[in-house]
């Protein structure tokens, strides 16, 4: 991997800007000064609602800590709980807007360009933080996908052929969704400026190979922040080039307009809807596409495969078959009606009482339950 660091060619200008003074999306750049992930969703959805389709538009952000979902995403699929809830605090949470799954913490700058849908063009946008980058002085690309790519890395394969080869692929710090609508679209993205990859890597890191969803999966991909490239870059000289190549792009000469989670925006309408909305399980789980997740476990009186349906975070089905297994009659029955229980039940539930009954009739149910619980995490 190649490293650098440069002086920015100029220095930093403290960005401008002026407190919104009323609850109308009538300016073109807007900057959050909160950092309530739920907050800067909904305040992104509301300005995609309400700002005059045919104007440009310009959103930029930082979150707290939290891992955010596509819209049409398996989050069992794309989680990793155990390392999610070993970190108390971080949130996941479904966005509104397709594509896949990203972390989100202070190291990382969001930024959101708006279009009307007649002239919106991926490209185009992404040449927008393509050439706001290039300015921090850091050698920047674009790969097919829009993303943001910077330096090359190298593995040898070699000792596992008999001949030298090479494999040289591009490092992300960018990844980018989309989301367009009857008179308007939008191209947002994050920048990994200083975020925190132990823990970017740990949550998104999954092994559900036998999970099948129709949702939509997650392109895995190297990376890396653009510390590495220039140590001089920070949200602010990131935020201030982005906004420079907004301007440019767009002719626009507007003041940035600064927005605060204050109680003029929690009291409107939709913000505090969209906000109530964002963790609730309705929406978090509940709007999970179908899949089908096939595993199986030994125990000590047999080997038990299972075959589980879940659509919109519930159980649909659930198919025990157990192989060659030392089991009474009985002891077998209760084990098939623990999956008819959970038929039905939301996907990964611990607490039915019908189930929890079932379980403890004996011990073949318990050790099965046991496993089903720890494998729905």
């Amino acid at each position: 991997m190649i490293f650098f660091s440069a002086r920015l060619s100029r220095p930093l200008q403290k960005i401008s800007h002026r407190h919104l003074s009323s609850a109308s999306p009538q300016h073109s750049i807007y900057l959050s000064k909160s950092t309530n992930p739920y907050f800067n969703l909904t305040f992104e959805d509301w300005l995609f609602r309400h700002k005059t389709p045919s104007q440009p538009l310009l959103l930029i952000y930082r979150d707290d800590p939290c891992v955010i979902i596509g819209r049409n995403q398996n989050p069992w699929k794309e989680i990793n709980f155990d390392a999610l809830k070993s970190r108390p605090g971080i949130p996941f949470i479904r966005r509104r807007s397709g594509g896949g799954t990203v972390y989100h913490d202070l190291g990382n700058t969001n930024f959101s360009i708006h279009q009307p849908r007649r002239s919106f063009d991926r490209h185009l946008t992404a040449q927008v933080i393509l050439r706001a980058v290039r300015s921090l002085n850091i050698d920047a690309s674009l790969n097919d996908r829009n993303d943001i790519c910077v330096g090359h890395n190298k593995i040898c394969l070699a000792p596992f052929f008999p001949y030298d080869l090479t494999y040289d692929f591009v490092i992300h710090v960018s990844g980018s969704a989309y989301k367009i609508v009857n008179t308007r679209a939008y191209h947002h993205g994050t920048m990994l400026i200083s975020t925190r990859l132990a823990d970017l890597g740990d949550i998104l890191r999954t092994n559900k190979e036998t999970m099948i969803s129709k949702g939509v999966a997650s392109v895995r991909s190297p990376v890396c922040n653009l510390r590495q490239f220039n140590t001089h870059v920070d949200h602010l000289s990131f935020s201030n080039a982005v906004v420079n190549e907004f301007r440019r792009e767009y002719g626009i000469d507007e003041k940035i307009v600064e927005i605060s989670e204050s109680e003029e925006w929690l009291s409107l309408p939709y913000i505090k809807q969209g906000m109530s909305e964002l963790p609730s399980w309705q929406w978090a789980y509940g709007q999970t596409p179908e899949f089908k997740y096939t595993i199986d476990n030994s125990f000590s009186w047999g080997k038990v495969s299972a075959n589980i349906i879940s659509k919109h975070g519930v159980i649909l089905s659930c198919t025990l078959n157990l192989i060659e297994p030392c089991l009474s009659t009985n002891d077998a029955e209760n084990v098939f009606r623990l999956a008819k229980s959970l038929e039905g039940r939301r996907y990964g539930c611990d607490d039915d009482d019908t189930t929890v009954g079932i379980a403890s009739t004996c011990t073949a149910t318990q050790s099965v339950w046991t496993w089903l619980q720890t494998a729905m995490v």
